[in-house]
This record gives C-alpha cells, structure tokens and sequence, in this order.
C-alpha cells in the first residue's frame, strides 16, 4: 500500500500530512487515522494533501463523511493542497465549495490564527 500518514499538533490544531495515492485499497487507513483524532476530541483538523499523487472517489468520500463528523463536533477539517491534479478532483466534483482548501499548512494556521 502507498500511503503514509503522520500527524503533529500545531497549537490546538491537528495536522494529518498525507502521502502517496488515496484509492479504494489505502482510503480505509487514512478514515481510521482521521477517525482516531476526532474520537479523541481533536476536532480542529488540517489534512495536508501536498504528497498526495491520486486521489480517487473513495478518498473524497473519507474526506466528506470526516468533515460531516468533525462539524457535529463544532470543529474544522480543512484542506493544504497546492497540485493541479489534485484540486482539480476537487473542482470537478464541486467540492472546492464545500472544503477551505488552503496552498499549504502555513497559510490554513494564518488563516485560522485571523479568525481566532
């Protein structure tokens, strides 16, 4: 399988970075990992797409039904993605309206920091 997953806290916001190809086979690692943190109350998240080579549908999927849960928790799951390829899964399917899809980590903790 072709997928690593880290984690690390930044202040109060959990960032999951994310590497190597998001598909029917690696997406059940990436919905436990993310549902591991939102069980444990770390609801503010960050998923950092940046070494992210495919994603499929099924990747998608996690990622929705992961925000859907993080929101009846009052908390955030945003997204750093800078590739073309990537973002546009994200454009086509229309979901660049229903994700805050940042060009990086720092800018999604910039962000957040304004609005705090």
């Amino acid at each position: 399988m072709d997928l690593s997953i880290t984690s690390e806290a930044r202040g109060g916001t959990t960032v999951v970075h994310v590497g190597g190809e998001i598909d029917i086979y690696t997406a059940p690692m990436l919905r436990q990992h993310l549902d591991e943190h939102i069980s444990a109350g770390r609801t503010d998240l960050v998923v950092d797409l940046g070494d992210v080579t495919f994603m499929a549908s099924t990747g998608l999927g996690v990622l929705v039904g992961r925000l859907k849960l993080v929101r009846v928790a009052n908390g955030t799951l945003r997204l750093a993605c800078s590739s073309d390829r990537i973002l546009s899964v994200f454009s086509i399917t229309g979901l660049d309206k229903v994700f805050q899809i940042f060009p990086s980590v720092d800018e999604v903790l910039a962000a957040s920091a304004k609005t705090a």
